[in-house]
């Protein structure tokens, strides 16, 4: 039987990364892309990042593209990240990118970012397997959330988005941009993330939270200092997760 592989791509406020995905496994076939993103994130320049990438990887099958913003039905619905860029609510992103690309590529969909790092969370990392409530928070440039119940995917929720008693909102005050660019210790920053964990506490009574994102790396330095009912581990897949994840949602 032939290997059921699919091209997934991340695009991140730094990089726009992408691979072809062994969908069986989760592991990259072949090479890993990632190209600079665009400062300006204008979506003509992000459009044409995106397929240089599909065109490099050659890739005659699926496409699943991880964008940072509420996507609906390959539609752009909302600014992308938490600097909130312009220009892109209404955008038609996967007819775009087909139109770009052309007959060579196969067809194009379009997800949350953050709902495909989830998806190879709960596929193949941290989630895999855990019945109920697993919400799977991306911790980045902004805030990124997904929401599983019994490993089905709840679209677009946007928990970074939180209000938390203060006029900003939770991934302007506790996102790994906020930590760096405030210079916070480990522990005055666990202190903001604890009460973005305790408030989803509240809302959903998930029983797993999975932390993803870069800092997710070094979890040892800021998961034991937050207390919480629940569950908190760090996620599993990494670097790969946007992209498996991606690749995921067009199969």
């Amino acid at each position: 039987m032939a290997t059921e592989t699919a091209l997934g791509i991340d695009v991140g406020g730094s990089g726009i990364k992408g691979a072809v995905v062994d969908m069986s496994s989760g592991e990259f076939v072949g090479e890993r892309i990632r190209i600079p993103t665009p400062t300006g994130f204008a979506p003509d320049e992000i459009i044409l990042v995106i397929a240089q990438v599909i065109k490099e990887l050659n890739h005659n099958g699926p496409v699943g593209i991880g964008f940072p913003a509420v996507v609906r039905s390959g539609v752009v619905a909302t600014p992308p990240t938490a600097l909130a860029y312009p220009g892109w609510v209404g955008v038609d992103l996967a007819a775009e990118i087909s139109r770009r690309v052309g007959a060579g590529a196969g067809p194009v969909s379009v997800v949350n970012d953050a709902d495909a790092a989830g998806t190879a969370e709960v596929m193949l990392g941290a989630g895999k397997g855990r019945a109920g409530t697993v919400v799977v928070l991306t911790l980045g440039t902004g805030i990124g959330s997904a929401t599983f119940v019994d490993g089905k995917l709840l679209p677009n929720t946007e928990f970074g988005r939180l209000y938390l008693g203060e006029p900003q909102t939770a991934e302007h005050m506790a996102s790994d941009r906020v930590r760096k660019e405030h210079d916070l210790s480990w522990k005055q920053w666990a202190q903001r993330l604890e009460r973005l964990l305790q408030h989803l506490e509240l809302l959903v009574a998930p029983d797993l939270i999975v932390i993803g994102g870069g800092v997710s790396k070094k979890s040892a330095k800021y998961l034991p200092r937050i207390t919480t009912r629940v569950e908190v581990v760090p996620a599993q897949m990494l670097n790969h997760a946007g992209i498996v994840g991606a690749a995921a949602s067009s199969i």
